[in-house]
């Protein structure tokens, strides 16, 4: 949608922004992303692809991928996520190139999250 029109884009972000939300850029670096979004739209955070993330401890033109948007996003004032962290060889590397968070299996394995219904039930519990 972005790509098609930015400028409409950009000020449907700013309103959320200014309403309190913060804007995530995913999966950068797959796809139609480019380094334009990150110049150009109004974003909080950027979140490097795990295609580039799960190679850095051997692929060198990943590891060169992941500092250089990380090193832009923090020019930006943008907080760094890596997505497809799972291992602590990884995980120093992104230490290393300063990237503030990350998401994947060596920090966290996914939970079920019960959400709370209007009436108080939690879902997935069977309601009588």
């Amino acid at each position: 949608m972005a790509v098609r029109n930015l400028l409409r884009v950009v000020g449907v972000m700013e309103r959320l922004r200014a309403a309190g939300c913060r804007i995530a850029l995913d999966d950068f670096g797959a796809g139609m992303s480019s380094f334009g979004y990150l110049k150009n739209l109004p974003v909080d955070v950027i979140k490097i692809d795990g295609s580039f993330v799960r190679d850095l401890g051997s692929d060198p033109m990943s590891r060169a991928i992941v500092n250089a948007v990380a090193q832009i996003g923090h020019q930006r004032g943008l907080k760094v996520v890596a997505e497809w962290v799972d291992s602590e060889h990884t995980l120093a590397v992104l230490r290393e190139l300063g990237v503030d968070y990350g998401q994947g299996f060596i920090l966290h394995r996914p939970q079920r999250v019960l959400f709370q219904r209007p009436d108080g039930d939690a879902a997935g519990r069977r309601v009588a």
